[in-house]
């Protein structure tokens, strides 16, 4: 742990990414929010594309996969701020603050946790969506676009729920984390496209940057790219403005510490 950015990166990874594999009480919640969305809506609501107005052509199902692949990336960086604020809940990351040369890579080893949760719960429920009809009419290059707005957004989740756990060290911090993610997310045109949006919920799809990233991504699957510069510059600088939150909030555990 005393080595550069790398090593100590690593070392964080593996021990977030052990316990996450070997404790369902981990796993689970992570793949239970963005399934139960998928097949709950997915199948319930599955008569809504042929409401008048509603324009996406690869089907319903591949809609709200569009919305669950932005959710299950979200919260596979939102759940391991949890897993911060519980190493400093036990005492561990005074220890680890204390023994590694560069702090950077503790939050380095954090964001390589987040990505594969991330990638694990999003590989379920691709598998789950193919089985129900998922389909994608993007080529290889719309899905390197969708799965890289994927990571920009799990970064950038990962990045502002760190900042938070960092600040306050507790696992009380847990809903100053969920609550924001939630409202970005369920304020996005989730159910059916901007365009059927009514009254005050429109309004705030409409100055919703998250409008942007999950209707590119929809843009990616149905092979016809759409808003692809104003969504990666959007996650972008979300992920930049989080990143120098995150780095505040360890200059904050460092004083701690």
């Amino acid at each position: 742990m005393s080595g550069g950015f790398w090593s100590v990166a690593r070392a964080v990874a593996w021990r977030n990414i052990h316990s996450f594999f070997t404790n369902p009480a981990i796993v689970v919640p992570s793949l239970l929010f963005p399934m139960f969305f998928f097949t709950a809506f997915a199948g319930g609501l599955s008569r809504v594309d042929q409401v008048p107005g509603f324009d996406y052509q690869s089907g319903y199902t591949t809609f709200v996969y569009g919305f669950v692949l932005l959710q299950a990336s979200t919260f596979g960086g939102i759940f391991t701020g949890f897993s911060v604020a519980r190493d400093f809940e036990s005492g561990f990351s005074r220890r680890l603050l204390l023994a590694a040369r560069n702090h950077g890579g503790i939050v380095g080893g954090y964001w390589l946790a987040a990505l594969t949760r991330a990638i694990f719960t999003v590989s379920v429920i691709t598998t789950v969506a193919l089985f129900a009809g998922l389909d994608v009419n993007g080529n290889a290059i719309d899905l390197v676009g969708l799965y890289s707005l994927a990571v920009v957004v799990n970064a950038a989740a990962m990045l502002f729920g760190t900042g938070i756990a960092m600040r306050l060290r507790t696992m009380q911090a847990g809903p100053l984390m969920q609550v924001p993610a939630f409202l970005l997310l369920f304020l996005a045109p989730v159910w059916v496209p901007f365009d059927l949006l009514t009254g005050w919920v429109k309004g705030a799809a409409s100055f919703n940057p998250i409008t942007l990233v999950l209707e590119a991504g929809r843009g990616f699957l149905a092979g016809d790219p759409t808003k692809v510069l104003p969504a990666f510059g959007v996650a972008l600088l979300i992920a930049a403005v989080t990143a120098m939150w995150a780095r505040g909030g360890l200059r904050s555990a460092e004083r701690a510490a």
